[in-house]
């Protein structure tokens, strides 16, 4: 990253199109930023990209990495995906892209051929804590960079809130160092959060100053993941790089617009599927029932199923 930098290349920041992906790349971009407004002159360039749900899927894609070539990115920094990325990644060395890979999901058997894997379920790695989220081990990097490059560790702290997000919206365990990243993240979320995020607070009919852990998780994370289920992703890191009140309300509330659409569409999803049981056509053999339309909205069968297992 360093020489990406001083060598003034083009960095690309790729993330899921979750709430865990959106939050890291957001991080890692907000953060890539403010150290460029700091050097004079502005020595290096920031793109970021979170790909489709519906024409890409989930990770690393082929059509990502071309509109990396095409950008004249040489560095692409993955986040919360490409773990398991070891054809895509070949491919981006091809273009004469490297990729640094930030991910919190089990290795498959065979590493990317990266100039950096950073993930502590590595069966290679000693960082002591297994459990980080995508997005906190996108501020571990970050942190590490700060300390070798002496930049203040205070100039992290604003960025906390992003990892408490991420932390309660991907459901991962919340002891250890994740405690304490959502301790103080909580902290900085009720007392200076960022726009996008007040604008999500707001939006949510929630109290500034008295947020908590379960309300990220039933409030504002849904909010946030219903960009990539019903639009783009990239809305919710527009949203949460917001650098203006009016920026971050106008995004929020197209947000949280596809959110009530989310719900609503849900809502008649699940009606569906109940009458479909209900009905005798579904597929029902031993301890499988299947039930299934072509027309259903791929955003929101996986929340569907949640409540047909309820």
């Amino acid at each position: 990253l360093h020489q990406a930098i001083t060598q003034g290349e083009k960095i690309l920041i790729y993330g899921d199109y979750d709430v865990d992906g959106t939050t890291a790349v957001a991080l890692m971009y907000r953060f890539l930023q403010n150290l460029a407004s700091n050097l004079s002159p502005l020595t290096f360039n920031l793109d970021y990209y979170i790909p489709d749900r519906y024409t890409e899927g989930y990770g690393v894609s082929q059509q990502g990495i071309d509109y990396a070539a095409a950008q004249g990115c040489t560095l692409i920094i993955t986040l919360d995906c490409g773990i398991k990325a070891v054809e895509k990644i070949a491919y981006a060395n091809s273009k004469g892209i490297d990729v640094i890979v930030c991910d919190h999901h089990t290795p498959g058997d065979e590493l990317p051929a990266a100039v950096a894997v950073l993930n502590m379920k590595r069966h290679d790695c000693p960082y002591p804590y297994k459990d980080l989220s995508g997005c906190g081990v996108g501020f571990k990097f970050m942190q590490a960079f700060a300390m070798d490059n002496g930049i203040p560790a205070d100039q992290l702290h604003p960025l906390l809130d992003l990892v408490a997000v991420s932390i309660a919206s991907d459901l991962v365990p919340i002891m250890g160092e994740n405690r304490i990243l959502a301790h103080f993240g909580l902290k900085q979320l009720n007392v200076n959060p960022r726009e996008g995020l007040l604008a999500m607070i707001q939006l949510s009919g929630l109290e500034p100053g008295h947020l908590t852990i379960d309300d990220i998780v039933f409030k504002i994370g849904p909010r946030i993941n219903a960009a990539g289920r019903m639009e783009s992703g990239r809305i919710a890191v527009e949203l949460l790089t917001a650098s203006s009140a009016r920026e971050a309300i106008r995004i929020g509330t197209e947000i949280n617009e596809h959110n009530n659409e989310r719900k609503n569409i849900d809502r008649r999803i699940t009606q569906e599927a109940l009458e479909m049981v209900e009905s005798g056509k579904c597929l029902s053999s031993g301890k499988a029932t299947i039930v299934y339309n072509p027309q259903w909205h791929k955003g929101v069968v996986g929340i569907v199923a949640s409540r047909l297992v309820e």
